[in-house]
């Protein structure tokens, strides 16, 4: 029972990404196939010692977030919160959250997914015996004190180190940390400066080169060349393969549409976007090649800002997907599955719009159909389906 924990870890995952320069918050971008976030948690349900974790996260994902603790299973996830504007109000929204009993929490930035279970157990260790601890390596480089892109002196390093998380402390220290921080209008960049306001002790705890904090675009290329070594199996290849299937209920009062194009016939396609079955195949073969997913992951029929969106759009976002990974499209080959109506003479601008939205040649893409000979959903005419297969390349 949650009333009866004693350790549990906040994860504050609340930011909005903006130094990634990434379409939305960096902590669901994906590594590896898999997003940052749900890396970051599965090392942390690995630590014996920790009863439970909260996942703090902005209040616009919170849907998303409880869905993806659900579809990847996440283990010990007690709860999804709302953060706030700071950290500390983050880690706040997380500890009000947590029941009386837990003495001891630890506090693990959302976008280290790096860090082992030994170094998590490790700070709890040393939290519970002297009130607080925190992981931290030494500074390596040489320092400088500059003004106006000017030297003024160099910095002694021989003291100073580098913060990492975890961090972790005893619950009642962190709640008088938090309180005083109010009081006196002051903003910490990490858990140990505002204890450190109140005159508690931390003891710092060796950390690793390798837990790295991904804020920006070169550390999630770091992240991934980790992530590569130790997982050889996941090194990209130069080329990757990908299929997508996709079916859609033939229905009255809605417009056909394929690749883009809206085709004259007495049925349309049902859906929450416009349905345009080829398209989402598409979509999805790049993803499956990208091992990314499925379109419903990152475009959700439960999300309102892509009802009755053209599909065309949802490929040029799976295209800059590809992209950021270093992949480009190198040809894809389409079937369309329908009784009726003939699509013959829509297939070339069907082609236009893919290759345009795909941003390449249109000998890079071929569309075709079929019929069922009448046999079947699509033979019954109740529905269309599309297959895609599709050839990526690294760039």
């Amino acid at each position: 029972m949650t009333s009866m924990l004693r350790t549990a870890a906040i994860v504050p995952a609340a930011g909005s990404g903006i130094r990634m320069g990434l379409p939305g918050p960096k902590q669901f971008y994906d590594l590896d196939g898999v997003p940052i976030l749900v890396h970051t948690v599965r090392v942390l349900a690995r630590v014996g010692g920790l009863d439970g974790i909260v996942l703090v996260v902005p209040a616009d994902q919170l849907a998303r977030t409880r869905e993806m603790v659900l579809e990847y299973q996440l283990e010990r996830v007690l709860g999804v919160v709302a953060g706030g504007r700071r950290r500390q109000d983050s880690v706040r929204a997380g500890l009000d959250f947590l029941p009386d009993s837990v003495e001891l929490v630890l506090v693990h930035d959302g976008v280290r997914p790096f860090v082992t279970p030994d170094l998590v157990e490790e700070c709890l260790r040393q939290a519970d015996v002297v009130g607080a601890a925190m992981a931290a390596i030494p500074v390596k480089d040489t320092l400088k004190t500059v003004a106006d892109l000017q030297v003024v002196k160099t910095v002694d390093r021989e003291q100073l180190w580098q913060a990492q998380t975890p961090q972790a402390m005893r619950v009642d220290l962190l709640r008088r940390a938090l309180i005083v921080a109010e009081e006196k209008g002051m903003t910490g960049t990490d858990e140990a400066s505002l204890l450190e306001a109140v005159g508690c002790p931390v003891t710092v705890v060796p950390g690793s080169e390798r837990n790295i904090k991904i804020t920006r675009p070169e550390d999630l290329r770091l992240a991934e060349a980790i992530m590569h070594h130790d997982h050889p199996r996941t090194v990209p290849a130069a080329m990757r393969v990908g299929h997508g299937y996709d079916v859609h209920q033939l229905v009255v009062d809605r417009p056909l549409v394929l690749g883009g194009v809206t085709i004259p016939h007495s049925l349309g396609l049902a859906g929450h976007s416009d349905a345009d079955v080829l398209t989402h195949a598409l979509c999805d073969a790049v993803l499956g090649a990208l091992g990314a997913g499925d379109l419903g992951r990152h475009f959700p029929d439960t999300d309102k800002k892509y009802k009755d969106i053209r599909s065309l759009r949802l490929l040029e976002q799976v295209i800059a997907m590809a992209a950021d990974r270093g992949y480009l499209l190198a040809n894809a080959d389409i079937t369309v599955v329908a009784q009726r109506p003939c699509l013959a003479e829509f297939v070339p601008e069907i082609v236009v719009n893919l290759a345009t939205a795909c941003q390449v040649d249109q000998t890079a893409v071929n569309c075709k159909a079929t019929t069922t000979e009448k046999l079947g959903f699509a033979g019954r005419e109740q529905g269309i389906a599309a297959h895609a297969v599709v050839l990526l390349s690294k760039n």
